[in-house]
């Protein structure tokens, strides 16, 4: 599905609104955190180092009677234990901010480097400690790792996981909203390329979107009309020609002695019948353009036929369908194209030996028709797929064909989504390539 292409247009609108979602939630969590978490953080650690700074002086002064009653307190009011340990501990790798900001306080305060200290009790509680300087040694404080209470971690990734899951549940669904309309008129304009014609597109969404779908609808349906009225007119047209055409022929054969000229009945026979073929080809434009249906085909039993009829007196066409294969394909189109192809390798070969080649894998069918001819300029390859152009100018049926054959190979190839190129055969000559990718 084209929807989870990373080119198109929904996978655009969404990674254009989810940058700006993502990166307006990762500013207003900046600011939070610049404004307001950060200035209580350093007001709350500037309390705690002056509760520990006077402590410490209190219990310095207190008599040793008296300091365990000053020890409970602080426990039971501050949540803050005082010990005279001397135990040697590692200092704190923790990344807590509020670490930070209680280091920088105590040094503030106490003119000096006080480092934060860590340690595990038996419960797993991780306890956070720092040494205060007095007079005979130093006084520890202690608090456990839960009197911080705050996780900026955690509180920091719930946020941004939340913030990007809603983002992204809401731009996907505005997105699609949008996108929906066109996601349909892109597969219908594909379907139409091909020759195929699409049902009616939902006419739904913005005022936009729905006046864009109601006239690809009303285009849609004008245009098939148009060719409809084509082929019907082609038809007419084709009728009322070779009624007088088949009247002419009659009356020519009618006449005594060929009219007294054999040589310019003759002409004039050939002249018929290159009119009549004409009309038949531009015909087979349309009808075979039509012909849509996909059976499955042995590709060596379907060319083996059209090399029969093809080899004309001297004519030498290497074909070995050994390497052949099963495809399900429009039989009638293919049948087209490689006649087609023959016939002009075969006209242009100058009388050398024409090659047809057949390659099949996992992805697709390749058909090439090889000659030996004089080649075709690289600046002219494309133009000899309009219809009526000829390399050759003069227009005379003895040195070349109407002009139309490559038009009906490349209108049959598009219209089966088919891929038809002309290339440089090395040595010289031409090679016809026809690429039918697997469905």
């Amino acid at each position: 599905m084209r929807l989870f292409q990373f080119q198109s247009y929904f996978w655009k609108i969404l990674s254009t609104i989810g940058v700006v979602s993502i990166g307006f939630m990762i500013v207003v969590l900046s600011t939070i955190a610049f404004y307001m978490v950060v200035p209580l953080g350093q007001r709350a650690t500037n309390d705690l180092a002056s509760i520990v700074t006077h402590a410490a002086e209190t219990w310095e002064l207190l008599p040793p009677a008296k300091r365990e009653v000053f020890e409970e307190r602080m426990h039971k009011k501050h949540h803050l234990i005082l010990t005279t340990s001397n135990v040697e501990l590692p200092d704190s790798e923790s990344l807590l901010p509020y670490l930070f900001f209680l280091k920088g306080s105590l040094n503030r305060q106490l003119g000096k480097e006080i480092p934060i200290k860590t340690s595990t009790d038996i419960s797993g509680e991780v306890w956070f400690w720092a040494d205060i300087p007095i007079s005979d040694g130093t006084l520890r404080f202690g608090f456990p790792r839960s009197r911080i209470g705050v996780k900026p971690s955690i509180a920091f990734f719930v946020l941004l996981i939340t913030g990007f899951m809603l983002t992204f549940i809401t731009a996907t669904l505005l997105t699609r909203r949008l996108t929906v309309t066109i996601e349909r008129l892109y597969h219908a304009a594909k379907l139409i390329g091909k020759g195929q014609w699409p049902g009616p597109v939902p006419e739904e969404g913005p005022e936009e979107l729905v006046v864009l779908a109601r006239e690809f609808n009303r285009m849609n349906i004008q245009v098939k009309e148009l060719l409809a009225n084509r082929t019907v007119l082609l038809a007419g047209i084709s009728h009322d020609l070779r009624t007088p055409l088949t009247q002419i022929q009659l009356a020519l054969e009618m006449l005594p002695e060929d009219g007294g000229d054999p040589h310019l009945m003759k002409g004039i026979r050939r002249d018929l019948e290159s009119v009549n073929r004409l009309i038949g080809q531009a015909l087979e434009i349309n009808l075979e353009l039509d012909q849509q249906k996909k059976e499955l085909v042995e590709i060596g039993k379907l060319i083996d036929p059209i090399v029969e009829s093809a080899i004309q007196g001297n004519q030498i066409i290497e074909w070995n369908r050994s390497k052949s294969c099963s495809f399900k394909l429009n039989s009638l189109a293919l049948q087209r194209i490689i006649s087609n192809l023959l016939e002009n390798a075969i006209r242009y070969g100058e009388g050398n030996p024409v090659r047809i080649e057949c390659n099949c894998d996992n992805k697709a069918l390749t058909l090439q028709v090889l000659d030996r001819g004089p080649g075709i300029p690289h600046d002219q390859r494309e133009a000899v797929f309009q219809p009526f152009f000829r390399l050759e100018k003069s227009r005379n049926s003895k040195t070349g064909g109407s002009g139309l054959g490559l038009a009906i190979v490349q209108q049959l190839a598009n219209t089966n989504g088919w891929k038809i190129k002309l290339l440089e055969r090395e040595g010289g000559g031409t090679c016809a390539q026809l690429v039918i990718p697997i469905e």
